[in-house]
């Protein structure tokens, strides 16, 4: 299946994508709906346990392929992969499980999202110090940012892939490799990216992601990625049978990890979720992601365009190509931000709004590779 398929086949696009029955959705940076593939292969697995445990005989090949896919959507091998799912867990799992020394620093952007911000701050009572990049504009962090902002002591950079409300896209490669080359740990929110751009982590050392977003997935159904050779250093936080040695289930004398990033992965898997979120990412590899970032890169372009010329402020109307996101955030001054939401919600179009740290509130879109042109006309006409 291809985008041109699915634009070019209405009945396609409503059969996989049952969400535009109801009217454009653009807020996939918030929670995105369930593709069809994705909820049937989780209704497939929850009727699979109606007539058996919740560990199905398939269970060891759903999660064996679900780390496989995640592997593959970032450049990493599976046994760097741990499926764990909230962005805001792993992340905390990240933080919490480092050695840290007082005196350490880490460098952080306080206006990212939280879920980036608060786990590295909670570190201020283990004596690290807690320092927040100076950037130009909202969300706008280049890699000469970071350069200019670390030294000596500064032991990981935490940054998020893309901003949640200005759509900058951050230069990975290029910020990892200046950090990797000073021994500085890299540290990745990858969660409004993941699904939308191609991402590697070959210049990464620890990612977190969620599937609920760009990569339609289900909520608390994710990937936290720990680069091979930095697993010896960051501990689990977490303990139970599955990460820690215990033949036939019984309790040893000595705690011994899993040998791999399955050693961050306590208990019992989210089963049903999982075959949702390989679903989800199947469908991904099946369209491309490096399409989807390309049409994700059109569709911004001309609706940003087309925000400024009827009078409406856009955050960062006309980035660098290679700094291009799926987010796209706009206000009018002479109207309110909820006013233009009620508009939308009128049209039958699903967008979001949120509030800049100055209290400004503004509307963002944030549409996928399925959403047509069309759609997005709907959308702007509506607002007026």
């Amino acid at each position: 299946m291809t985008i041109a398929q699915i634009h070019g086949d209405e009945s396609l696009r409503r059969h996989e994508f049952p969400v535009v029955t109801k009217g454009p959705f653009l807020a996939h940076a918030g929670v995105a709906p369930l593709p069809r593939r994705v909820a049937e292969a989780m209704s497939q697995y929850a009727l699979a346990c109606q007539t058996s445990e919740q560990e199905v005989e398939t269970c060891g090949e759903l999660i064996a392929g679900t780390r496989a896919c995640a592997a593959r959507l970032i450049g990493a091998q599976p046994e760097e992969i741990a499926l764990v799912g909230p962005t805001s867990l792993a992340l905390s799992y990240l933080a919490a499980g480092l050695p840290w020394r007082k005196g350490d620093n880490i460098l952080v952007y306080y206006d990212c999202y939280p879920s980036n911000v608060y786990p590295w701050m909670a570190l201020a009572s283990r004596g690290v110090e807690v320092r927040f990049i100076n950037v130009r504009e909202l969300g706008k962090v280049r890699a000469i940012d970071v350069q200019g902002q670390v030294d000596e002591q500064t032991k990981l950079v935490s940054l998020a892939s893309a901003h949640y409300l200005a759509g900058w896209r951050i230069n990975v490669d290029a910020i990892g490799k200046y950090l990797r080359a000073r021994r500085i740990l890299f540290c990745v929110d990858a969660i409004q990216t993941l699904g939308a751009f191609p991402l590697s982590v070959e210049h990464v050392d620890l990612l977190a992601a969620d599937s609920h977003k760009w990569m339609m997935g289900p909520c608390a159904a994710g990937l936290m990625y720990v680069r091979r050779d930095v697993q010896a250093r960051l501990q689990p936080i977490v303990h139970g049978w599955h990460n820690l040695d215990c033949p036939d289930f019984l309790t040893q004398e000595e705690l011994k990890f899993k040998p791999d990033a399955r050693r961050y992965e306590a208990g019992s898997h989210n089963l049903v979720g999982l075959a949702g979120f390989k679903a989800a990412m199947e469908l991904l590899e099946e369209v491309g992601v490096a399409k989807i970032g390309a049409e994700l890169m059109r569709k911004r372009s001309w609706v940003s365009a087309e925000l400024v010329g009827r009078g409406f402020t856009v955050l960062q109307p006309e980035p660098p190509i290679e700094n291009v996101g799926g987010v796209l955030s706009f206000f009018r001054p002479d109207v309110e931000s909820l006013e233009l939401l009620r508009r939308l919600k009128a049209a039958g179009v699903t967008a979001s709004v949120r509030k800049l740290p100055d209290g400004q509130a503004v509307v963002r879109f944030s549409p996928h590779f399925y959403n047509t042109d069309d759609e997005l006309r709907v959308a702007l006409a509506a607002l007026g």
